[in-house]
């Protein structure tokens, strides 16, 4: 059942809406101000466990429970950072930066209530150099902020010191992973860290760090109003433990892309054909549900019956385009929920030329460090060159299938599977469609569209 909601976006169409005026005639700074007022560290974490805020950048990792692993008490020699991920440089991802432009002022009040459950005085927000009005709109929100007494040493009158600052990222998709990240933020090259030590352990500057997703801090005043349970409660009609709302994306062939906010457990049917208005010139062909390293969809998964047998998988029986978009849902499908903007492809597409699209992004994005990303993504491309250029053979195929298989679990981070795994799906869902272009070089393929738009260009 679509229950949309307007907890973040309930300013974006206000001419003023990134304002601080707009911003507290809404009650905003009011939950930072009860947090410094008095409330204690234990009780904010287990609020924020409470409201099962699953992270919204990708991973979907428990938001209080990551706050949790910040060793406490904090030590005067090890200070804690908390750092807010605002790359957002995954093709056909957009809702952070709606935020960031739209309402700016829910990043700055949940960085202060952040920076007090971890033990942190700094907040770093990281963000893409490309995303201009986004860092004019964050550097405006916390000016304001400070200008009015919520930020600085006495924040709100109190004794808790909070400063926020905007980090400007050089446009790299590798430091969207969180120890790339912190390396860019040092100044040092976007390269990802060994793991452990954890974030958690030695993060920025070598201190105890915590990184959250934009999103995922941005809601963090909603659900402090509402109290953790409740919050929780908003998507508890699908049972998942994945609670609130949630900013849907979709893009590619739809006739109304763009960004929506929802309960979370909105479904593919949903976001495609009552948000974004069904599928834009021919019938549906697939989805990438969230981003475009996740596993590929086509039209006859999304409308069979999932056969997953947990009985925490409640959804047997349904098309999965009716199953809840939720981390572990999608994830039992076979697929994941990302950053939960999907990717919707007509029939008019070629999924040869979408493929071919999105291996040069992941061939150009590769950072080097670890030898079967840098090579593995740069081959696969090459193999797609010839496919496109009506060079390669069959044989080719079963060749890309084994780069992209060598790629998986033998890098530091995960961009290597982000790679294989759109590489993987592809080619699993649309062998048949790979084997008709070779023979027929390309000649007789139904049409030679890639997706248009933000993934296009993205990829470019």
């Amino acid at each position: 059942m679509l229950r949309q909601t307007k907890y973040l976006s309930s300013r974006y169409n206000e001419p003023d809406g990134w304002s601080l005026s707009a911003y507290e005639r809404d009650g905003g700074y009011k939950q930072a101000k009860r947090v410094l007022g008095g409330m204690t560290r234990d009780a904010l974490i287990e609020d924020m466990k409470a409201a099962n805020i699953r992270g919204r950048g990708g991973a979907g990792f428990a938001m209080g429970v990551k706050w949790s692993f910040m060793p406490w008490p904090p030590k005067p020699e090890k200070p804690h950072y908390l750092v807010i991920n605002a790359d957002e440089g995954e093709p056909g991802t957009f809702k952070d930066r709606t935020i960031m432009e739209k309402n700016p002022h829910s990043v700055v009040e949940g960085c202060i209530i952040g920076c007090y459950g971890i033990g942190a005085h700094t907040a770093y927000i990281y963000v893409r150099d490309e995303l201009h009005l986004s860092k004019e709109r964050l550097w405006g929100a916390i000016n304001e902020a400070k200008a009015k007494g919520y930020l600085g040493k006495n924040p709100f009158g109190s004794d808790y010191a909070v400063e926020v600052f905007v980090h400007t990222g050089a446009g790299a998709y590798i430091c969207g992973e969180e120890t790339a990240l912190l390396n860019s933020l040092e100044g040092k090259r976007g390269e990802p860290r060994l793991k452990p030590p954890f974030p958690a352990q030695a993060g920025a500057f070598g201190m105890p760090s915590t990184v959250n997703n934009l999103e995922t801090i941005a809601i963090v005043p909603t659900a402090l109003e509402m109290g953790g349970d409740a919050f929780s409660k908003l998507s508890e009609l699908h049972n998942l433990k994945d609670g609130g709302s949630r900013l849907f994306g979709v893009s590619g062939h739809v006739n109304t892309p763009g960004v929506f906010e929802a309960c979370v457990g909105l479904t593919l049917r949903e976001l495609i054909y009552d948000l974004g208005g069904g599928v834009k010139g021919g019938k549906l062909l697939a989805v990438i549900p969230g981003g475009s390293s996740c596993p590929i969809l086509r039209a006859d998964d999304l409308v069979s019956a999932p056969n997953e047998k947990s009985p925490l998988f409640p959804w047997n029986g349904k098309s999965v385009l009716d199953v809840p978009l939720g981390v572990d849902t999608f994830r039992a499908l076979g697929t994941m929920l990302g950053t939960c903007c999907a990717i919707v492809l007509s029939d008019q597409a070629c999924p040869v030329l979408a493929m071919h699209n999105l291996m040069r992004f992941y061939r150009h994005e590769s950072c080097g460090q670890c030898t079967p990303c840098r090579e593995g993504s740069a081959w696969i491309f090459r193999i797609m060159d010839r496919i496109v250029a009506g060079q390669a053979s069959i044989e080719e195929l079963d060749r890309l299938s084994e780069i992209a298989d060598n790629i998986m679990g033998n890098t530091i981070c995960a961009f290597g599977e982000g790679t294989a795994m759109p590489a993987l799906g592809f080619l699993k869902k649309f062998r048949r469609e790979f084997e008709q272009y070779i023979l027929t070089r390309g000649k007789s393929s139904p049409n030679r569209l890639t997706l248009p738009g933000h993934f296009a260009g993205a990829a470019e």
